[in-house]
């Protein structure tokens, strides 16, 4: 999630909003019809129309989701389960009203058996012992099957050290990053629970769109890995993030899409193609627009230009794939995200929301620092848009039993 360092120039003083409370931004954006989606049970696979995702008999779906992070780390498993049970963990996202999961690993979590997960308490978690990397993800999505639960796999790093500027590193090369993701979407294959692959999370830097360079073109880099994918399983959503520069223009990491309209990405299945977006506020990085004289009025203009107008012109589905705050009820970091809420809201955009862990060093999480009680003040804006689990459940969800974390405990900020 991090910025581009040659941003837009920067005011220091931002504006002086100091509120406890922060109005819905009023703005008269263009009109774009939706279709409010109904409860569902089995939806099937998710296939984009005109901008909008839909399930097998055609209605339109939301994925109104929570990032869960930690495979992607040298932890190599889901951050939280030294102190919390991982079904608890399930049911409360659930409960919370998410009906999806953004799951981040590592080119290295897959290597076996040399990656083994780190940070688990065995005893709040005997199930999991022995497991490690492909196995331990089988147990996640079948936790999460039982529960209605969908699951988007990120692949957000060749290694455990760091993320990269571009898909492939000389440890890591393209080939054996396409080779995992078709032996995960081999291996999910029929299985409705996975429904989609994020390729790579957050190009930057040298990542170009359009440029025709193999070695830079994220775009062509995109369509190689999501054919290869499409070949084995035909089920799968395709989610490609932006980049951060294009045509001179600098936006988040992940988060700039301008390219994608004159230089659409090619699928043998079109039907199969979001494009996703990263998008934060100035506790992140301090862009140029938090500062300028029409906030909050700009950001509609600015969020069209770089992503939003892909989905809002009918051409393919947008994914809101990481964005979060602290400060969600005051000061410009507040406005932005009242703002961004009430814009997907509109427009019928999907989102996963970063993070479920409170150990985010930019944004916190939406659970606390104890790793039990949820944040009420985050989860009260979400839950004015969250839509419905997309699967019936095959469990009953009962109320969340934990152990609280004492002090101030082990698990370190993430690390980006």
């Amino acid at each position: 999630m991090k910025p581009s360092r040659a941003a837009l120039p920067v005011v220091v003083l931002l504006l002086a909003i100091s509120t406890r409370s922060c109005p819905i931004v009023k703005w008269q954006p263009q009109p774009t019809p939706t279709v409010q989606p109904a409860p569902k049970i089995e939806s099937g696979p998710l296939r984009a129309v005109k901008g909008q995702l839909v399930d097998a008999s055609g209605q339109v779906v939301h994925l109104t989701g929570i990032n869960w992070f930690g495979m992607e780390t040298g932890f190599f498993a889901p951050e939280g389960l030294d102190v919390r049970n991982w079904q608890s963990m399930l049911n409360q996202m659930v409960q919370a009203g998410f009906n999806t999961i953004r799951l981040p690993f590592s080119s290295q979590f897959l290597d076996d058996p040399t990656s083994l997960p780190q940070h688990i308490n065995y005893q709040l978690n005997p199930d999991l012992k022995g497991l490690h990397g492909l196995s331990l993800l089988d147990r996640i999505v079948a936790g999460a099957r039982q529960r209605g639960l969908k699951i988007i796999l990120d692949r957000h790093r060749p290694t455990a050290n760091g993320q990269t500027a571009l898909w492939y590193t000389d440890q890591v090369p393209e080939s054996r990053w396409i080779a995992d993701w078709v032996m995960l979407a081999r291996h999910y294959r029929g299985n409705d629970t996975v429904i989609g692959a994020d390729l790579s999370a957050e190009p930057h830097g040298p990542a170009s769109w359009g440029s025709g360079d193999p070695k830079t073109d994220w775009r062509l880099a995109a369509g190689r890995a999501g054919d290869a994918i499409l070949k084995v399983n035909p089920d799968w959503l395709i989610i490609v993030e932006g980049i951060e520069q294009y045509a001179g223009g600098l936006y988040w990491w992940g988060g700039n899409l301008q390219g994608a309209g004159e230089y659409p990405v090619r699928l043998s299945r079109p039907d199969k193609l979001v494009y996703s977006a990263h998008d934060y506020g100035p506790e992140v990085y301090p862009q140029g627009w938090f500062s300028a004289h029409n906030f909050p009025q700009n950001l509609v203009s600015i969020w069209e230009k770089h992503w939003a107008y892909l989905q809002l012109s009918g051409t393919a589905p947008v994914l809101i794939g990481e964005f979060g705050a602290r400060a969600v009820d005051k000061g410009v970091e507040g406005v932005w995200f009242h703002s961004l809420m009430a814009f997907m809201k509109l427009h019928g955009f999907s989102y996963t929301y970063w993070s479920w862990n409170p150990d985010s060093a930019d944004t916190g999480g939406i659970l606390n620092s104890d790793w039990t009680t949820l944040d009420q003040a985050k989860l009260s804006i979400l839950s004015g848009y969250q839509a419905p689990l997309l699967d019936k459940p095959k469990i009953k969800i009962p109320p969340p039993t934990v152990t609280r974390r004492h002090g101030k405990g082990t698990i370190p900020p993430k690390s980006r």
